[in-house]
């Protein structure tokens, strides 16, 4: 990937003069089906930019309990747009029931909803994966209430390798839908946004605003572009992997949340911040998601003898 970066051609993406990004712009279109796509520094920038296209300041996005986008991006949808957001459902799903009991009414005391907001996979519920018959079903009743659509899709690909369908198959009901380069797929950065022309030509211009707008950025583009071609369909052996932490874990008496469907595992125990603290030390990173839950998340650098050894280690702290 880094000899991909270093001979990377380049030119001014802000012009749109940057073939490697034009190209990376084109591939992530057409894996999801979209007319156009953008290039991002970030996922939450990409969010946020997709967010401003549906909303205007005052609007009501409804969105899963615990979304990114609300929890996880800095507040940066009410303080940079000035939006509100409503959250419905549980385990990162919800129904098109609970949709309709989320909209405000036609009145001038209410907030309007505009944006039905969805995560897929969802990183707080564990890597949840949304199928295709219930993204349908939430997207029908979107639609009946003149709602636009945005997918999260930080980690799509990992929703689409584990549903064995098409990247497109997911991305389909949205408007917009956002992808992240920098998560399973390794490359160092970015994150892209799929819509339409029009809502491309917006994009381009909120993400210039939010200071997204990058010069001779094909050498990062090159990374995704090397990401798309050799990391993609390996991301099976991530789930796979993460299934087998899973399952080592519940063996030596640590509370695992769900069997992982992607590469997520949740892990909840007592005193996370201490067993979080020791296993640092002892060379395994967690992260904390949660009062009492510790996600692990593995990746194109983590292998099973990894997750093998990483299970010793957290043997030795566990009892």
């Amino acid at each position: 990937m880094r000899e991909a970066m270093a001979k990377a051609e380049v030119g001014d993406d802000v012009y749109g003069e940057d073939p490697s990004v034009n190209r990376l712009q084109e591939r992530v279109a057409a894996l999801l089906g979209k007319p156009a796509a953008l290039f991002f520094p970030s996922g939450t920038m990409a969010n946020q930019a997709a967010l401003r296209v549906h909303t205007r300041p005052g609007d009501v996005v409804i969105a899963s309990r615990d979304a990114h986008i609300l929890r996880a991006e800095g507040g940066a949808a009410s303080a940079l747009s000035g939006l509100q957001i409503e959250t419905i459902g549980s385990g990162g799903a919800f129904t098109p029931d609970e949709v309709r009991a989320a909209l405000h009414p036609a009145d001038v005391h209410y907030a309007p909803t505009r944006l039905l907001a969805v995560e897929n996979t969802h990183n707080a519920a564990g890597g949840r994966v949304l199928r295709p018959d219930a993204l349908d079903a939430l997207a029908r009743t979107a639609r009946e209430a003149g709602l636009a659509l945005h997918c999260d899709g930080a980690r799509l690909w990992n929703a689409a390798v584990a549903l064995g369908v098409p990247p497109a198959a997911l991305a389909a009901p949205f408007d917009t839908v956002s992808v992240c380069l920098s998560k399973g797929l390794g490359a160092p950065l970015g994150s892209l946004v799929a819509g339409s022309l029009e809502q491309v030509a917006q994009l381009r211009r909120i993400r210039k605003q939010l200071g997204g707008g990058m010069r001779q950025a094909g050498v990062v583009a090159a990374a995704g572009l090397f990401a798309l071609d050799h990391h993609l369909a390996r991301l099976a052996e991530d789930h796979a992997n993460a299934r087998r932490l899973a399952l080592g874990l519940v063996e030596i008496s640590c509370a695992v949340e769900e069997t992982p469907e992607t590469n997520i595992v949740m892990l909840r125990v007592p005193e996370p911040g201490g067993f979080q603290r020791r296993a640092r030390e002892r060379g395994v990173l967690l992260s904390r998601i949660g009062p009492d839950v510790l996600r692990a998340v593995t990746h194109l650098d983590v292998g099973a003898a990894d997750v093998d050894e990483a299970l010793e280690r957290i043997r030795s702290i566990a009892h």
